[in-house]
């Protein structure tokens, strides 16, 4: 892992071919793993968008991907990405000291009372769409949950929604993150929606300045409105609206989680079982296996900041750098049996910042891991509760399989239930 000098480097294994865009569109998940297995190596050079390219994955790859001395953030995701999913300056395109100080404005309303106040809104917000469900002949689970962690983002944020208004907020912020890999019309409709929801959003954010709203002090809405930069500014109108949303769209994004939880709830009905007990430590392994063993993200984007060498590989100024988080999250180096399905694997895990990375690696505060994390799983847990717990429902017969190749993967039928009932207490 040390650090060579220019003239004692490999060959990096590498794809032959003028550009491989579409096989990486076309194996999704899959494209970083495959070529890892394929070459024996957890890196090589391809190409992708007309230029060189690295992929890598596992544990060792995975913190030289965030040492913030080799590599940065900024320019890395490809435009049709930030025009979706991200958004312009956000938190996630910064580097250095600016990236440390707007990852603290985040990480202030992760706080043990910001995050029981999230349990708690989503506990109500599951309550109510129970009793709604109760009334429905079927409920399509995807689409439901969207809607409540829409309410649950937006209340816990600070952002007033008006009841009219929510199925497309919802439908809107769920088109960002399900969109970015698209191409024709479903990429044009994730563009338009992060237009439609940034230009309502800088309209809050304006009127929290204005005076007009003034949402709780410990809110995202109220504390990126007045957050203030390194040198003392305001965030413009529209950054302070992107991180704003940046706290609502993973929120929703979680949906994709929550019907893997259910999924697993019925392919594993042993684990329902060892789930009724009221054991918080089960439920949160349960949770992180959910996370670990189905597919979210398949990778995230980087740039080489100055030429180094690493693992006698040699990596030069500028090249675009993926680190493969599917992969990673099943690489039988790290994890024993890694496909199959077992919460016991977390039992007494202290598995390192770059082992488990579903949603990205490395350090909350000082490096580019999602400060949503603890968000993800606080939400789950809830979520989980309800499902075992809180309510009974059939899972007819239905297409529950799900692609490797579609990002994200949803199950193709979004999890039907029927006869809903709530459990009295």
């Amino acid at each position: 892992m040390e650090m060579g000098t220019m003239s004692d480097t490999n060959q990096m294994p590498h794809e032959e071919g003028i550009d491989h865009t579409l096989s990486l569109m076309r194996e999704g998940y899959m494209y970083i793993l495959n070529r890892r297995h394929s070459f024996s190596s957890e890196i090589f050079e391809t190409r992708l968008l007309g230029k060189k390219a690295i992929c890598m994955g596992g544990r060792a790859a995975a913190e030289a991907f965030y040492d913030t001395e080799k590599f940065k953030r900024k320019d890395a995701a490809p435009n049709r990405v930030v025009q979706t999913l991200f958004g312009k300056n956000g938190v996630q395109a910064l580097d250095g000291q600016e990236h440390k100080h707007r990852k603290e404005m985040f990480m202030s309303i992760m706080s043990p009372e910001g995050l029981q106040s999230l349990k708690d809104i989503t506990n109500k917000q599951w309550k109510l769409a129970l009793s709604k469900w109760q009334q429905m002949d079927e409920v399509v689970l995807y689409d439901e949950v969207k809607e409540i962690l829409c309410r649950t983002a937006c209340q816990w944020a600070g952002v007033p929604l008006e009841e009219d208004d929510v199925k497309k907020v919802t439908k809107d912020l769920a088109a960002m993150f399900e969109s970015p890999a698209a191409v024709g019309p479903n990429h044009w409709s994730g563009r338009h929606a992060r237009n439609s929801v940034e230009k309502w959003m800088g309209e809050l954010v304006d009127k929290v300045r204005n005076g007009e709203i003034n949402p709780p002090e410990d809110t995202a809405l109220h504390r990126f409105s007045w957050y203030r930069d390194l040198e003392g500014n305001l965030l413009d109108t529209e950054t302070a609206s992107v991180e704003v949303i940046n706290i609502l769209r993973p929120i929703v994004a979680i949906a994709i989680f929550i019907n893997f939880t259910a999924l697993a709830l019925h392919h594993y009905p042993e684990e329902r079982k060892k789930l009724k007990t009221p054991d918080e430590k089960y439920a949160q392994m349960f949770v992180q296996e959910v996370r670990r063993f189905y597919p979210f993200f398949p990778f995230v984007a980087a740039l080489v900041k100055k030429d180094f060498t690493w693992n006698n590989y040699k990596f030069e100024e500028g090249t675009l750098t993926l680190l493969d988080l599917y992969g990673t999250n099943h690489d039988p180096e790290i994890w024993e049996n890694p496909d199959i399905f077992n919460p016991e694997r977390f039992t007494d895990w202290e598995g390192s910042l770059f082992s488990f990375i579903p949603q990205g690696g490395g350090d909350y505060f000082m490096g580019h891991r999602c400060a949503g994390e603890w968000v993800t799983v606080e939400v789950m847990k809830v979520s989980l509760d309800h499902f075992v717990n809180q309510m009974e429902y059939e899972i007819p017969d239905q297409d529950l399989s799900f692609s490797m190749v579609s990002v994200p993967s949803i199950p193709h039928s979004k999890v039907v239930l029927t006869h809903v009932k709530q459990i009295k207490k």
